[in-house]
């Protein structure tokens, strides 16, 4: 589990940055799958997104590091555009390059780890800040074993993820997406791949996390969770955002029919 001494003695996280969401729509054919998104996320805050599968909770998390490019509008992390940049009133894709630097202020975690399995765990977080941020090995093997202590995972630097349980497997992902010291980190629904028995070690991971600084935003069905955790509450249907707030607001008093309606089937 999360080690709070080791975690404050040189803490490795990075500061959180503020999001910004400007209109931004998506279609995937005929099928629009964001309709004109407008979020501002305080920097060092704690969102979850919730609602039903397909309302687009997970495209609109891949569009924030732009691994989907949107049809309209933009995405901004501390005012910076991500995946594009601006002349006068047009948007102009970046070449993959800069995509890649820029993204790196954003760490994502998926739903089913994406480790690389012929990578040893130490490996797997190490390879990021070296080949992006051009950190020394012996730097990057320094930040990499205080965020495996920090997951809870000191001991298995030397592992192969073949070797680790799901859980494991995903707090070493926790920590490889904290090796770049991301402005803002990502989670699209990180325990849904997991057993039961294994979700409350990835949870206390996050919640720690949560207490950290970084910008969080958390796509998830752990409704329990993301009212301990979260500052606010999104909830998404239809390619929309339908309703926000606090989590004791809209978890008590939702002022839309289709959240109350929703919240009543998962409460």
């Amino acid at each position: 589990m999360p080690n709070a001494a080791v975690a404050g003695a040189a803490d490795p996280v990075g500061r959180g940055g503020a999001v910004a969401i400007h209109g931004v729509s998506k279609r995937f054919g005929e099928l629009r799958v964001l309709d004109g998104i407008d979020l501002d996320l305080p920097a060092g805050s704690v969102t979850a997104i919730i609602g039903p599968s397909g309302a687009g909770k997970s495209t609109l998390l891949r569009t924030i590091n732009h691994l989907e490019r949107v049809d309209a509008g933009y995405v901004a992390v501390d005012g910076e555009l991500v995946g594009y940049r601006r002349e006068g009133d047009t948007l102009h894709e970046l070449r993959e390059a800069e995509i890649r630097r820029r993204r790196a202020d954003i760490g994502m975690v998926f739903q089913n780890f994406n480790l690389f399995p012929h990578l040893s765990v130490l490996e797997n977080v190490i390879e990021a800040p070296r080949a992006v941020r051009g950190l020394a090995r012996a730097e990057a093997e320094r930040q990499a074993l205080a965020l495996l202590a920090r997951v809870g995972l000191a001991d298995k630097a030397d592992a192969y993820p073949r070797q680790l349980s799901g859980g494991q497997q995903q707090r070493v992902a926790i920590a490889r997406a904290l090796a770049l010291r991301p402005k803002v980190l990502l989670f699209d629904e990180p325990t849904s791949a997991l057993d039961p028995e294994l979700v409350n070690e990835v949870l206390a991971v996050i919640e720690e996390l949560a207490r950290s600084g970084t910008t969080l935003v958390i796509v998830t069905h752990e409704i329990g969770f993301a009212r301990r955790i979260a500052d606010r509450i999104v909830f998404m249907e239809q390619g929309r955002v339908v309703e926000v707030g606090a989590p004791e607001r809209i978890f008590e008093h939702p002022t839309h029919p289709r959240t109350a309606e929703f919240l009543a089937k998962v409460l």
